[in-house]
């Protein structure tokens, strides 16, 4: 008996440790980057990035703000890019999985399958299509340039809803088509409220994605007008290879909205990953 508590005790510790060491290995990089932000380029070159700032200064921050090629122009493009994505795959994402699995139409479950079957195709494939479809009609450079091929909903949005919608009750539905309840108002009354754990990790998982979003924007725009973030970070590199405290003051601009949101939305997530393994 001992021999197997000892044995029990000894492989959750072993475990522990295992998990301590990926979690220090994820999280070194994102502390390294935060550090060295808040480091002066002297104390930089004199002790390396791997000390404390002694003391912190907001110095890059405030030259990478104020700078004529600075962060803010990419921060407002792409909270805009952001937020016009995001209501653009909620609503068309929403919309086409209660389509799926609720409505009868010839062809539905094939278009459906199709459709999903896009996850498989690597973003790469796509980008000279699209590239040369949007300079055909003179978008390239342009807003909508980086809006257009993301707004109408997402295969990854509308499988995981379809799912969730399959799963609700058709009592509840047919009570309040029987009070005279259009497609419309069993949306935004029933369906919706129900599956608001699940939407709620859909907009995290939305927003993360295309701030990060770097390819496309990079492939498709020119020049600081409708630079995103994540190019902004790439041009730093470029631009201020040897003060890398001012690159990290970008980097952590950049990841830091990201962070914030995880950490308030973090129960939300937990509660909808936990009812989609139950379902």
């Amino acid at each position: 008996m001992k021999k197997n508590l000892a044995r029990r005790a000894l492989g959750h510790g072993a475990t522990y440790l295992v998990l301590l060491a990926a979690a220090l290995l994820t999280l070194a990089p994102f502390t390294v980057s935060v550090l060295t932000s808040l480091t002066s380029p002297r104390q930089l070159a004199q002790q390396g990035p791997l000390h404390l700032p002694a003391p912190p200064t907001l110095e890059s921050f405030s030259t990478l703000l104020s700078s004529v090629d600075g962060f803010v122009t990419p921060v407002a493009v792409t909270v805009q890019m952001v937020a016009v994505i995001l209501v653009g795959q909620i609503v068309f994402s929403v919309l086409a999985a209660y389509a799926f699995a609720h409505l009868r139409f010839p062809g539905r479950d094939l278009l459906f399958w199709v459709f999903v079957a896009t996850l498989m195709v690597p973003q790469v494939v796509v980008v000279v299509p699209l590239y040369l479809m949007l300079s055909e009609a003179g978008l390239r450079n342009t807003f909508w340039a980086l809006v257009l091929p993301f707004v109408l909903g997402s295969p990854y949005a509308i499988f995981l809803l379809r799912e969730n919608f399959r799963q609700m009750p058709s009592e509840l539905m047919d009570a309040m088509r029987i009070d005279g309840a259009g497609t419309l108002r069993l949306l935004w009354n029933l369906v919706v409220p129900l599956n608001r754990p699940i939407i709620v990790t859909l907009v995290l998982i939305t927003v993360v994605t295309h701030w990060n979003s770097f390819m496309w924007p990079m492939v498709i725009t020119s020049g600081p007008e409708w630079r995103t973030i994540t190019v902004a970070t790439s041009a730093l590199q470029s631009q201020y290879s040897s003060n890398w405290t001012l690159v990290m003051a970008g980097t952590t601009l950049a990841m830091l909205p990201l962070m914030l949101l995880m950490i308030v939305f973090q129960k939300q997530i937990t509660r909808s990953v936990g009812g989609t393994g139950l379902r």
